[in-house]
């Protein structure tokens, strides 16, 4: 047991980040030293009802008081202390969706997540007005598709907010977002650092017709930096996050914060010309641009750091979930046969024969869209396997392309950058459970997007770690420190990172492989169309 550290948690110095994964809401206490000292999780799945990806609201909490009670559970068997006092506290959550409230509280549609994509017409209808990309995911997109579709809730919204702002605003009665988050819901101004004034007027004048009581500013959550105040634990909400009554109202929360802004927080890619990928349920790259785009790209969501600087996101909503399928199938066939393979062993030995195969795959072809792609343009998913009578199906093989194929998407937005843009990268960090098997997602994305890929040790902590981290920095920032300087001073200088550069072999391959996933889209496309 550490005897320093036990002291800190029963002095209240210890400070905790909880993040509302896809599948997972993991909980991460750091100490003075901003390293992770104990974790905490829970399971959890989206649901798809009623045509609609979704959460129930009840899960929420079920989720994260099950997420604290597990934290807790470890904190006093790792340290004999029980956790009642913390310094601060940050939210972290799936980007982008629609969580719309009436002004008694009441959720007035099931919430619509990041997943969904049949917000089409609205999308492109307010790329046009803003000259601006707005993506199907956001907020504002599935706000403007509900009028269009003159859903009759619209009329009684009077706040709107995300899955991380709405989590926020329960524990602490404020309405704010950071501006990472906020800048997924409605395109904001890196000048002036709060929602692009001429687009908000511009969307109320496009709906001034639907005479609504209300205008876009007035239910938009208010947009903060990194390091500002942004309210503190109610009675209430240390009621709400720990039913038992041990923890103690009057902590300080910071900004709450998207799942994308803690990636890059984690990862240490808040400043110019670094990037991070963050590859689990969904796949999405962060590029820290140094300066605007030339271009309007559908491709590429425009948003921010914590901090507020210009980040280029590709963002694909199907990464890891359909290699967990066949996981799940692999894991069947070896309880059929009486063998007993836990599920870390079994993924790392499937993620490690990957790289015995071919650099191409062998020919095989697989796409993992279990729910549709917008860069490659389906509004649907069908998980999809192909071979020729010519390939060569073998195990090493098959995974390789099962792997491969979660980078196809996101190579098709990065090309973008690279190409048209021309984009200086001087350096890519993974995190996810992509990455978790040693070398294997590296050294696939190394060879996806041609820039050498590097995984720091806590990069497994993922992004309850980076919220946990701008919690320490909101009770940093009357220092006059910036988020960059704060990141690399305080919490990297001593950081262990290994980096895998792209090898010839590999990025020939890759090439390979993507000449066929261009070419295979239409069979994918068949199937969505045939069998859905």
């Amino acid at each position: 047991m550490d005897g320093k550290i036990r002291a800190e948690i029963v002095n209240g110095e210890s400070i905790l980040g909880i993040e509302f994964g896809s599948t997972r809401i993991k909980g991460v206490l750091i100490n003075g030293e901003n390293m992770p000292i104990a974790s905490g999780s829970y399971e959890w799945q989206n649901r798809f009802e009623n045509e609609i990806w979704t959460y129930h609201i009840e899960d929420v909490w079920t989720g994260l008081q099950s997420c604290y009670q597990d934290l807790c559970r470890n904190v006093e068997e790792e340290y004999g202390v029980e956790l009642s006092q913390i310094k601060a506290i940050g939210i972290s959550g799936m980007m982008h969706g629609y969580m719309a409230f009436d002004k008694t509280g009441r959720l007035l549609v099931p919430f619509r997540t990041w997943r969904n994509t049949m917000t089409g017409q609205a999308a492109e209808e307010l790329t046009e007005l803003f000259s601006y990309n707005i993506p199907q995911r956001w907020s504002i997109a599935h706000l403007y598709q509900a009028i269009l579709n003159e859903e009759p809730h619209v009329k009684d919204i009077a706040y709107l907010t995300t899955l991380a702002g709405y989590v926020h605003w329960k524990l602490t009665g404020e309405q704010v977002l950071g501006i990472g988050e906020a800048s997924g819901m409605f395109p904001v101004d890196t000048v002036k650092k709060q929602f692009h004034t001429e687009m908000l007027d511009k969307f109320d004048e496009k709906i001034a017709d639907k005479k609504y009581p209300w205008t876009i500013r007035q239910i938009l959550p208010k947009v903060l930096l990194a390091g500002e105040e942004a309210g503190a634990l109610t009675a209430k909400g240390a009621a709400l996050l720990d039913p038992s009554g041990r923890l103690k109202a009057g902590i300080p929360m910071c900004p709450p914060e998207s799942d994308a802004g803690t990636g890059m927080t984690a990862t240490n890619s808040v400043a110019k010309c670094t990037g991070n990928v963050s590859a689990g349920t969904s796949i999405f790259a962060m590029i820290v641009l140094e300066k605007e785009l030339d271009g309007v790209y559908p491709e590429l969501d425009m948003v921010t750091t914590p901090a507020g600087e210009l980040v280029a996101m590709v963002h694909c909503n199907n990464c890891t979930s359909d290699i967990n399928g066949w996981a799940k199938l692999f894991r069947e066939f070896t309880e059929a046969v009486g063998a007993k393979v836990d599920m870390d062993t079994l993924y790392t030995t499937l993620f490690a024969k990957a790289l015995e195969g071919e650099a191409d795959g062998g020919g095989l072809l697989s796409y993992c869209y279990l729910s549709g792609e917008h860069i490659t343009g389906f509004d649907k998913g069908c998980p999809l396997f192909v071979r020729t009578p010519n390939s060569h199906f073998n195990l090493a093989n098959f995974m390789r392309v099962n792997l491969m194929t979660t980078l196809g998407a996101i190579r098709m937005g990065m090309d973008i950058l690279y190409e048209k843009e021309n984009i200086r990268i001087d350096k890519i960090y993974g995190h996810g459970g992509f990455f978790k098997t040693p070398e294997v997602g590296q050294r696939l994305l190394a060879a996806a997007v041609k820039a050498p890929v590097s995984v720091m040790e806590t990069a497994g902590e993922g992004g309850a770690w980076g919220i946990a981290l701008l919690a320490a920095y909101r009770m940093r920032r009357g220092e006059e420190e910036t988020l960059e300087t704060f990141l690399r001073d305080r919490v990297y200088h001593t950081a262990k990172e290994n980096t895998c550069d792209p090898t010839e072999k590999d990025v020939v391959g890759f090439e390979k492989f993507m000449r066929q996933y261009k070419n295979g889209l239409a069979v994918e496309r068949a199937a969505v169309e045939n069998l859905l």
